[in-house]
């Protein structure tokens, strides 16, 4: 009995030997494994012109109600000027101008690129006729253009109000759009890209008031800027640090310089509003300040995005570490271990 027991020790001692070694993180022929987003730079343009759109008729509303023309005024061109500039990017990334009306046959729901549409459709017109509103003092007083000079004022409180109820969402939805693709360091930041979207919107819409208004008037616009800040910073920080492997995409490379550049003039943003309140000079390095950060911000969460896909590791790692998660949760073997010897 001992020769065949030390030909079962033998065998086993061999079969351990061969056991095929642990997956390596690679694809055939060095090719991604998702096919990466075929957006480019007009795309990111298109959040940061949004999220401008929705701050400044926020900012646009707040002037309105506390009785701060400058404010109101410079909010309502801008957020028309932004809202059609994303308009532009948008048509330009799909082609054709038509496919943006086909988008408008159904609401779907579940669908964040069909409620966006409708979103930017619902907040486009307002917007516009709360800026057209504007020119109602530089119209005569008497004739059929003096009438439409009455009239546009109250129009124009109506439908600035509107664009600042719709501006959440049109703030916010850009961030779920992403948070709803396969792109992994996008997918994964589900809960914190909304709030940065919030927050770089805020935050921008504050450098328009710090830009056009004089200090006496720019209150509110201090307050969006400290808002707007608390918001952007609190997530980036999550996104760089909640997601492992996946935030690796946001702290390096061109990504992380963006995110890092952006984070510093956002500070130095607020603190020149809240030190220089009583300077315009200093409201307009601010301002510019935020406006800039709100754009490499955007620009930055855009590449991050894209470099996670393209790299397999930042698909393959975070699916094997879901996989072990439920095997060992259900008390499974794991496939990678030695099977037992029969």
């Amino acid at each position: 009995m001992t020769a065949p027991r030390r030909v079962g020790d033998r065998f086993r001692r061999f079969r351990e030997e061969v056991r095929v070694p642990e997956a390596t993180f690679t694809s055939y022929y060095g090719r991604p494994i998702l096919k990466g987003p075929v957006w480019k730079w007009d795309i990111a343009a298109y959040l940061f012109t949004g999220g401008l759109a929705a701050g400044s008729s926020l900012l646009a509303a707040g002037g309105q109600l506390t009785g701060r023309p400058a404010l109101r005024r410079a909010g309502r061109v801008t957020a028309l000027a932004a809202v059609s500039a994303s308009a532009v990017f948008l048509v330009k990334d799909l082609g054709r101008p038509a496919r943006f009306h086909h988008m408008l046959r159904v609401a779907k729901p579940t669908s964040p690129m069909s409620m966006g549409t409708w979103i930017l459709t619902a907040y486009g017109p307002a917007a516009g006729v709360a800026a057209i509103a504007e020119a109602a003092g530089v119209l005569p007083r008497h004739g059929l253009l003096g009438l439409a000079g009455r009239a546009l004022p109250p129009v124009g409180h109506a439908a600035g109000l509107f664009a600042a109820a719709t501006a959440p969402a049109l703030a916010t939805y850009t961030g779920v759009l992403l948070a709803d693709t396969a792109v992994p360091s996008w997918h994964e930041a589900y809960p914190e890209l909304p709030v940065i979207f919030a927050g770089s919107a805020l935050a921008s819409g504050a450098g328009v008031g710090l830009l056009a208004a004089p200090p006496a008037q720019a209150g509110p616009a201090r307050r969006m800027a400290v808002a707007g800040a608390a918001l952007e910073l609190y997530g980036a920080h999550r996104v760089e640090t909640r997601l492992g492997l996946l935030s690796e995409p946001y702290r390096v490379g061109r990504p992380g310089r963006l995110l890092r550049a952006g984070r510093l003039l956002t500070a130095g943003g607020v603190a020149g509003a809240l030190l220089g309140r009583r300077s315009r000079v200093a409201g307009a390095v601010s301002g510019t300040a935020l406006l800039a950060a709100s754009v490499l911000t955007r620009f930055g969460i855009f590449y991050g995005g894209v470099a996670s896909a393209r790299d397999p590791r930042y698909t393959v790692v975070p699916q094997r570490e879901r996989v072990d998660a439920r095997r060992s949760g259900m008390d499974l073997p794991s496939d990678r271990a030695v099977p037992p010897a029969v």
